[in-house]
């Protein structure tokens, strides 16, 4: 009997002995599904509510618990990838998304910090079938509106730029920004830029003069005044918030 037979079979008498028996799939399964449907208030709320990799039946991958939820993270991670694209997500977003995530345990060195890091990956996968799956029934104008925005959040977009892009007039646009989305076109640019300025808050050390000339706001104090606004606080404070490190100090002070 080779050694790994011996480790084998008594890992199997200390595991009966415990009486540890793992949680059903179902649970896991309803989580991995309301991902790839887009549900983002489900996702948000289980996020909210359930320990990542930890509880009952939850499966033991390491005897360190930190090491453990970075063994499940990659499992999760994994499959929600393969789940999204079965369900309509281009193959190579998806993988490049697995991959930035997974490569992010390198800079992890706490539990709330691996928690964090899931519930962002989790919420980021379902965000974007959210989209994808809202995208499915705009016109063809409004697609290729919001894949322009989308390739040019860095620059300041207008509905001028959409007009002339998609061939039709800046008052076509306008109301279809509104008959389909329900907000103006200058909303939706607003937003995304919002939330690409979130992650690279969370996500890099990019002072908030560097992130608001990344993204074209016309000066830091507007970019911090149009950030309050969508999110509810300083970029600062989502940064301190969210980002789990020290960063290095601003260029700028955020009052």
């Amino acid at each position: 009997m080779s050694n790994i037979d011996k480790e084998w079979i008594n890992s199997e008498l200390n595991t009966s002995e415990e009486g540890f028996i793992h949680c059903s799939p179902n649970e896991e399964q309803w989580f991995y599904k309301k991902v790839a449907d887009g549900d983002v208030e489900a996702v948000k709320k289980n996020c909210e509510e359930e320990d990542f990799a930890e509880g009952e039946g939850i499966g033991r991958l390491s005897r360190d618990r930190l090491t453990n939820k970075k063994y499940h993270f990659v499992v999760s991670t994994a499959l929600i990838t393969r789940i999204c694209s079965e369900a309509g997500m281009e193959m190579e977003q998806a993988y490049r998304l697995s991959d930035f995530y997974i490569q992010k345990l390198d800079d992890i060195h706490s539990l709330e910090e691996m928690d964090r890091l899931h519930d962002a990956m989790a919420l980021d996968f379902t965000k974007r079938m959210n989209t994808l799956k809202r995208s499915a029934s705009y016109s063809r104008p409004m697609t290729d509106c919001l894949n322009y925005i989308y390739a040019h959040v860095r620059d300041r977009v207008t509905i001028k730029d959409l007009a002339e892009y998609t061939s039709n007039s800046t008052s076509y646009i306008s109301r279809l920004f509104k008959e389909e989305l329900g907000i103006s076109a200058s909303d939706y640019i607003r937003q995304t830029k919002v939330e690409r300025a979130k992650n690279m808050l969370k996500y890099s050390e990019y002072s908030l003069v560097e992130i608001s000339n990344y993204l074209s706001f016309s000066s830091q104090s507007h970019f911090i005044q149009i950030f309050q606004k969508e999110t509810g606080m300083s970029p600062r404070k989502y940064r301190e918030a969210y980002a789990g490190s020290i960063w290095k100090e601003e260029a700028a002070t955020d009052s």
